[in-house]
């Protein structure tokens, strides 16, 4: 594979690079990021679409790539604990969750830092900010080369499927960000939990790759429950018509209609699959992570197939089920 390839750039002056996952690659990509350009780069979760989140112009250069509602926040990653610390204010619950679950696929949004140097417009005017460090490796390298918050939602036109590799990044932002780094497929396959730990006890604002039932062990009783409908998001992800594919999606299909794209779950074969115009199982086995794995990118292959409607089987709701549903739901909310 080149270390390069070159596509027309629409929003800026230069062209989209795929850089390899090596030392210069991960060079050039710090170096991109520090001048205040934007580098998609993989997480366990999917692939982020980075901007420094201490430059105004930069974040805003995310949201123009993304076509990202300004009211939505945004996630800053960070290397390690220590400097998630100087951006956020972390109480003793916040504290025990960083470090039981960091580096891994959780946020956590805190009060923000009195010196914090996270950008105004990356928390969308809120006083908290949303924070992750990384379990992936080539991620944490990144960070550190930076060396400042980079704010990275997922890399992909907002509203559209979370991509999971490389291509998937350039067949959404190709020519719109400066580059790639080619990671290879995020082994998660779901965007990170968002737990806010504000006021009062902790609140689940988001389902994701860490199961709400690990959180609560942790701080020993239950997530308080995300809040009422039509208030301003405190958190990435949480619009209610998000991740969606250009097709229709309906949901706890108990039959397949003519010319209707089929995702399957598990063992179990729903009326009419015959009819289908395309099939896919997110896990013949009824693995829930490895249907958290396949989930965006089956989602786009699906789409791809030129049906009207995606019809998609029930899927169960515990552990990382109810990340899966919430995606999924956020896939068919009306547009």
């Amino acid at each position: 594979m080149p270390e390069v390839s070159l596509h027309m750039n629409h929003i800026g002056s230069t062209a989209t690079r795929r850089l390899t996952p090596d030392a210069a690659g991960l060079a050039e990509a710090a170096r991109l990021l520090r001048e205040g350009r934007l580098v998609a780069f993989p997480t366990e979760t999917v692939y982020g679409l980075g901007g420094d989140a201490t430059n105004g112009a930069a974040v805003a250069g995310i949201y123009a790539a993304k076509e990202r509602p300004r009211f939505n926040p945004l996630i800053a990653h960070l290397p390690d604990l220590a400097a998630a610390r100087r951006e956020g204010a972390f109480g003793p619950e916040a504290l025990r969750l960083a470090e039981t679950f960091w580096p891994g696929p959780l946020t956590l949004v805190v009060p923000r830092a009195e010196d914090a140097c996270v950008c105004d417009l990356a928390l969308a005017g809120l006083d908290s900010v949303a924070l992750r460090v990384p379990a992936a490796r080539l991620a944490r390298d990144l960070l550190r080369a930076v060396g400042r918050p980079v704010a990275a939602p997922s890399a992909n036109r907002s509203g559209r499927v979370s991509p999971t590799n490389a291509d998937h990044v350039l067949g959404d932002l190709d020519g719109r960000i400066a580059a790639v780094l080619d990671g290879g497929a995020c082994p998660v396959g779901v965007e990170s939990t968002i737990v806010a730990c504000l006021d009062g006890d902790p609140q689940l604002l988001r389902p994701g790759g860490v199961p709400r039932e690990a959180i609560e062990a942790v701080l020993g009783r239950p997530l308080r429950a995300p809040g009422a409908a039509g208030e301003a998001p405190v958190a990435p992800g949480l619009l209610a018509s998000h991740y969606a594919p250009r097709a229709a999606v309906r949901l706890d299909a108990a039959a397949i209609g003519e010319d209707e794209a089929a995702l399957l779950f598990g063992e179990a074969r729903p009326a009419g699959l015959a009819r289908a115009r395309f099939i896919l199982n997110l896990s013949p086995s009824g693995d829930l992570a490895e249907a958290a794995a396949n989930l965006f990118s089956m989602l786009r292959r699906l789409d791809a197939s030129g049906a009207a409607t995606i019809a998609v089987m029930p899927i169960p709701r515990h552990g990382l089920g109810e990340a899966i549903a919430d995606r999924l739901a956020r896939a068919a909310a009306p547009r």
